[in-house]
């Protein structure tokens, strides 16, 4: 990560490494032409979420918000 303290070598502690991953809530702020708001289904080992036959071609982002 950019700004993390690095020691005098040059690398980064494993304590300051384990700080960065940490995952907690962040705000995104997004521009777009439409929104759909679904739940994630199953679909054999991984999960798919259907989208508008119109949105095909489109460029989408997934926000994962729980």
């Amino acid at each position: 990560m950019a700004n993390e303290k690095t020691k005098g070598n040059g690398q980064i502690s494993s304590k300051e490494a384990d700080a960065g991953r940490t995952r907690g809530r962040v705000k995104f702020e997004v521009y777009g032409e439409e929104m759909v708001e679904k739940q994630v289904k199953l679909s054999g080992n991984s999960g798919r979420v259907y989208l508008p036959p119109d949105w095909v071609g489109s460029w989408v982002k997934i926000i994962r918000i729980d």
